[in-house]
């Protein structure tokens, strides 16, 4: 039995693009679902050492639900300008009040791989604070996930 391990070329990759609600989804297991389709390891011809994901519309970003609402107070992003007195502190509660893209971005970025090949990968992410988005043009498939414990 000759058993070969094929890797993908950069022709050779198909991008799809996928929709996705995050009306009353928990916030991680979204957030572990969407990276992987960004990474493209949901699909049988994963290759690690490429970017063969798909790109992925999140809308109603503000919507997301949490597991513990101690978490709007408790948990802390930071953000650091270089200068002295230059760091900015917002809690888990004000960045998805006043900047839900941002923090959804944020969570999905700590899940994709660092470096050359995970900033290619996050640049196929586009999220929306509303239902409306700019990329019918493209004919996006609506994707849900089953598993999430989500629509409580």
């Amino acid at each position: 039995m000759n058993k070969e391990t094929t890797s993908l070329k950069k022709e050779e990759i198909t991008r799809k693009w996928y929709v996705v609600d995050a009306t009353n989804q928990p916030l991680g297991r979204l957030a572990t679902q969407i990276a992987t389709y960004l990474m493209g390891k949901e699909k049988p011809s994963w290759t690690p050492n490429q970017d063969c994901g798909d790109f992925i519309i999140v809308i109603n970003c503000d919507k997301v639900r949490l597991s513990n609402s101690k978490k709007l107070e408790g948990k802390k992003y930071y953000n650091v300008s270089g200068y002295n007195g230059g760091l900015r502190t917002r809690t888990l509660g004000v960045m998805l009040e006043k900047y839900p893209e941002e923090m959804f971005e944020r969570v999905v970025w700590g899940m994709l791989p660092k470096g050359r090949l995970g900033r290619q990968m996050f640049k196929k992410l586009f999220v929306y604070r509303g239902s409306e988005h700019k990329h019918e043009a493209q004919k996006p498939e609506v994707l849900t996930f089953s598993n999430l414990g989500g629509n409580k």
